[in-house]
């Protein structure tokens, strides 16, 4: 198997462990065989107009950073075969579980990214995503790594460029630090108007949402859950 090229220009990485426990011969045959046809291309020819990486050309594409097993973006794929799904997620046991969801419900609409999501940010069109799923993702709670934090504002940056007017920025976390962080760096951006008009604007999901095992996992534990939508403003 061999990964994404990393990035020199890359720093401050959002992310955690590359590698679990040692893969099943099975899921190391999906990492060999089936990822590479599914692994979004990075060139340096220009932006990537993710709508071509899709057979058919979907009617919009989707980007989930950091998708953990998989679980959310294989349902989301599924009960929306019109949009195309991008996702992004450089733990290889994660990248070999939601392989194997594609090749259990045969998806098509589904590429993927194995490593940092700011690889692809960077090289995306302009306005080209309709929806960016940010979920669950480590908040990075000691104060010398907050700036790893995925949701900080050059990131905020980079999306909002992607980001089609009108289109959903979908944050979620348990981590109430990580809540305020984010919806401090949120409401200050321009680009970005926050959705909620009540509180169970923000205590439930919105619809059509896929529990994810880190959500599922917090419930359990008696933490409460916190979805932040926000919307693409229009451009001038």
């Amino acid at each position: 198997m061999s990964a994404a090229p990393p990035d020199p220009r890359l720093a401050n990485r959002s992310y955690g462990r590359r590698f679990g426990r040692s893969l099943k011969p099975s899921r190391r045959r999906l990492l060999d065989e089936v990822l590479p046809d599914l692994r979004v291309p990075l060139t340096d020819a220009g932006d990537i107009d993710p709508r071509a990486l899709f057979p058919g050309r979907p009617e919009a594409v989707w980007l989930e950073v950091g998708f953990g097993a998989g679980e959310h973006l294989a349902a989301q794929a599924e009960a929306h075969p019109e949009v195309g799904v991008i996702g992004c997620e450089p733990f290889v046991n994660g990248v070999a579980s939601l392989l194997a969801r594609i090749e259990d419900r045969r998806l098509t609409n589904v590429r993927l990214l194995d490593d940092d999501a700011r690889i692809i940010i960077d090289r995306l069109a302009e306005a080209s995503v309709a929806r960016i799923f940010v979920l669950f993702a480590d908040p990075w709670p000691k104060a010398r790594h907050a700036k790893r934090r995925f949701i900080r504002p050059e990131v905020l940056e980079a999306l909002s460029r992607i980001m089609a007017d009108g289109a959903e920025l979908r944050f979620a976390s348990d981590d109430m630090d990580y809540i305020r962080w984010a919806l401090e760096r949120l409401l200050h951006h321009p680009a970005f108007a926050w959705t909620a008009g009540r509180p169970d604007d923000w205590r439930r999901p919105p619809p059509g949402w896929c529990e994810t095992r880190y959500e599922a996992k917090a419930k359990a534990a008696g933490r409460p859950c916190v979805y932040l939508t926000f919307r693409r403003r229009k451009r001038p």
